[in-house]
């Protein structure tokens, strides 16, 4: 299943219909007003919970910027998290579930991860470098001049 076009017409095509199909099940089980209310519910709720961990991930990566450090994982993070803000927007149900399990973090940089050892970016042994705070690379100890 690797060619384009077939990914392209399952997911432009095949998930708005599934998601169509969803809605008016549970339109016609709870009624056309309260599927409309839950789904800006969960739009609104998800647009504030990707706004939230959205910021989060923006101080980490200042914070490495400002230890010269370069924010590669916290970019990913982002750029996954941008996809999740989109598919909270959309109305529907499995969007939305989807949306929500990838509001977990420990499960978002696992898939982060998995997907950086798939394409040989990552070795399997080899874990990205963790954020190192400026007061864990201070060295103290005394010394003295000889030349004087």
């Amino acid at each position: 299943m690797s060619n384009p076009a077939l990914i392209f017409l399952l997911i432009f095509i095949g998930a708005p219909l599934i998601e169509l199909y969803f809605l008016i099940e549970v339109g016609s089980v709870i009624g056309a007003l309260p599927t409309i209310a839950l789904s800006v519910f969960t739009a609104v709720l998800g647009g504030l919970l990707v706004r939230m961990q959205g910021f989060a991930i923006l101080f980490r990566a200042q914070s490495q910027l400002a230890d010269r450090e370069v924010p590669a994982f916290e970019l990913l993070e982002g750029a996954l998290l941008l996809l999740v803000g989109f598919a909270l927007m959309l109305p529907g149900f499995i969007t939305d579930a989807v949306g929500f399990l990838l509001l977990i973090p420990p499960l978002r940089r696992w898939l982060i991860l998995r997907w950086l050892k798939n394409r040989g970016m990552l070795q399997p042994g080899e874990r990205p470098a963790e954020p190192q705070h400026r007061a864990d690379r201070i060295i103290e100890g005394e010394y003295r001049r000889d030349d004087e």
